[in-house]
């Protein structure tokens, strides 16, 4: 009887019944160990075979391979280029800072009439240039005129009364007081000798008292008038008092007084103005009555303008009188000089006003009011590097990393391993920033494609 144990590759070993009893009856081991014995035997010529097909698909593999040739992953193809940057430390930095102000008239006036009434005439218009001295609007003066001359009519008379004071009484006046004198005197005798005769005439009882009385008073009241006649006759000899000489001269003074100021208020209702300069309101027009102080026209001056620009405290102690600036105004840059640095601090901005003061050439193109702006360079010391925007990428709690080259590695020819470093913007400008952290001098970083990159992996500079 034959029994088959198949074997791997269709092999098989054939034992008969007398040669298993043979095998059986010289093996002293116990039933039980020669049936472990033959499965071990057997597990070790299955395992022979199993190693058999292994070699033999290892074989057909390889010959494979050389048949249909596949493509060739390199860890030469693996490797980015990149664009780098050497950098290098810097001990400093500048910041350009624009600071924003106005151009100012030195001088701005808002025009009235001391005087209210009706605005006659307004002979200018906003933006109009003007002179010192030009007459701008007029005030109807019609009353003012009549007054003028009911003043000098006054005048004149006071005036010659005064000179008759001065030249004293007339040959013709004293020869008529003397010839008035006279006939008062021939009166008065007349008189007295009537007189006489009515008391001889009383003392025989012929007439009555009333009739004494009557030429009694009578030769009073000529003798009165005799008296009179010889004062004013004394008075034109001897002349004019000087007492009355000087009252009529006051009199005639006050006259020119009254003129004089009656002629300051004409020339009041005609507004001038007070410096060469720029119209800048018109605030009423012709008909209107205004009242006495009431801005009528503003006028801005037009001489050399000036800029008055509000600076940080710290930036004014900087600054030095007649040094000189650059101005900007609009897409236009001026030349100006510091004229001064007023010395107070706006409460609410913490600066100081700059006053710059323009060229007379700019005076034609600049007017009060414009913006104008004033850019101061600041050198700021701090330690860092200067690296391109595109060569940082945000970290985290509010640090930023670049990507460092570290030395070539072993068997690949100019490559590099790239590492992150943590950085610290300190100021940014443009396209770069400056930054601190880590970074040492001569270190080349990545300037560009970083967000290709991870820690680790390696790169190529770019050639140029």
């Amino acid at each position: 009887m034959t029994f088959n144990q198949p074997l791997q590759n269709n092999d098989s070993i054939n034992i008969s019944t007398e040669q298993a009893q043979s095998i059986s009856s010289n093996i002293v081991e116990p039933k039980e160990a020669s049936w472990k014995r033959n499965l071990d035997i057997a597990i070790t010529i299955a395992g022979a075979g199993c190693l058999f097909v292994l070699a033999h698909s290892m074989v057909m593999t390889s010959s494979s391979d050389r048949t249909t040739p596949n493509p060739i992953t390199s860890s030469q193809s693996r490797i980015l280029p990149v664009e780098t940057m050497e950098v290098s430390a810097v001990k400093s930095y500048q910041v350009s800072r624009t600071y924003t102000g106005k151009i100012a008239a030195v001088r701005n006036s808002d025009l009235g009439f001391s005087r209210g009434g009706q605005i006659e005439s307004v002979l200018v218009r906003e933006g109009d240039r003007v002179t010192k001295g030009q007459t701008l609007a007029k005030l109807d003066t019609q009353n003012l005129a009549t007054q003028k001359q009911q003043l000098i009519a006054q005048k004149a008379g006071a005036q010659a009364r005064l000179a008759e004071l001065e030249s004293g009484a007339r040959q013709e006046d004293i020869d008529a007081a003397q010839a008035a004198i006279a006939d008062l005197e021939q009166q008065l005798k007349l008189q007295q000798t009537q007189l006489d005769r009515r008391k001889f005439l009383y003392s025989q009882g012929a007439i009555s008292q009333e009739s004494l009385d009557e030429f009694s008073f009578g030769a009073g009241a000529l003798e009165a008038r005799l008296n009179q006649a010889r004062s004013n006759l004394r008075r034109l000899q001897n002349g004019t008092r000087s007492e009355t000489v000087s009252a009529q001269r006051s009199v005639v003074k006050e006259l020119d007084a009254q003129i004089a100021d009656l002629d300051i208020t004409i020339a009041k209702s005609n507004l001038k103005a007070p410096f060469d300069g720029i119209i800048g309101e018109r605030n009423f027009d012709e008909g209107t009555v205004v009242n006495a102080g009431q801005s009528v026209i503003s006028v801005m001056e037009n001489v050399t303008p000036e800029a008055r620009i509000g600076v940080p405290t710290k930036l004014a102690q900087q600054l030095t009188v007649g040094s000189s600036q650059t101005l900007e105004l609009g897409s236009q840059t001026y030349n100006a000089q510091i004229a001064a640095i007023l010395p107070q601090v706006n409460l609410n901005t913490r600066t100081q006003t700059v006053v710059f003061k323009l060229g007379s050439a700019e005076m034609t193109q600049i007017n009060p009011g414009q913006t104008v702006r004033f850019q101061s360079t600041e050198n700021i010391p701090s330690e860092g590097y200067w690296l391109p925007t595109k060569a940082i990428t945000e970290g985290v709690r509010g640090l930023w990393t670049v990507y460092i080259l570290s030395d070539a590695e072993t068997g690949e020819a100019e490559s590099y391993q790239v590492q992150q470093q943590a950085v610290e913007i300190i100021h940014h400008q443009g396209d770069r920033v400056l930054v601190r952290g880590t970074l040492q001098s001569g270190d080349r970083i990545i300037a560009d494609g970083i967000h290709r990159l991870v820690p680790g992996q390696r790169v190529k500079v770019a050639s140029k």
